[in-house]
């Protein structure tokens, strides 16, 4: 088990700690999640009605792929295989999605709205996801494993911003009018 000094920072390795275990199994977990992400986003591009929303999905599908060759790379720096586990909170998430493509017409920025909301989810979790590992890997002095999630979680949060944005140019407004 790792010892800690009097300013909290790490000494030792953690490998065979609880919170080390943890770590790597909360990994495999946004793993399962960025996979099945990946899957989804084609999907809901297909579902948008307007071509900047669609554009958004495609960029993020792009970048959803970097996102899971980040977190192999991560596995890889920690000596672990890169192996998925069922995220019940992406698999919620994505099932919301398809649940709000179901409920609204096809053609409508009422669909694209809802489409927003599905993703601003999603990015809501990443980011929560991402924050907190980086924290664990840093505590656990894993700083080259921080800066490849920060990497990815800086993605997630511009990603959050122009879903935003996109919402606030003319999404919301044409949905409110129909």
């Amino acid at each position: 088990m790792a010892m800690m000094k009097s300013n909290g920072n790490v000494t030792g390795k953690m490998e065979d700690s609880e919170f080390h275990e943890f770590f790597v199994d909360e990994l495999k977990d946004i793993y399962w999640a960025e996979q099945h992400l990946y899957k989804a986003l084609p999907k809901l591009q297909k579902a948008a009605t307007s071509k900047e929303l669609a554009a958004a999905f495609e960029k993020h599908t792009g970048e959803t792929q970097t996102h899971i060759n980040t977190l192999e790379q991560v596995f890889s720096l920690l000596g672990e295989k890169a192996e998925a586990k069922k995220c019940e909170a992406m698999a919620g998430l994505l099932a919301e999605g398809d649940s709000i493509v179901g409920d609204t017409e096809k053609g409508s920025m009422t669909r694209d709205a809802g489409l927003i909301l599905a993703a601003q989810k999603v990015e809501h979790y990443e980011i929560a996801t991402y924050g907190t590992l980086i924290a664990f890997a840093q505590i656990m002095g894993h700083s080259d494993v921080a800066n490849l999630l920060q990497q990815t979680l800086d993605v997630e949060k511009a990603t959050d911003v122009a879903l935003t944005k996109l919402a606030g140019s003319f999404v919301n407004e044409e949905a409110a009018a129909e």
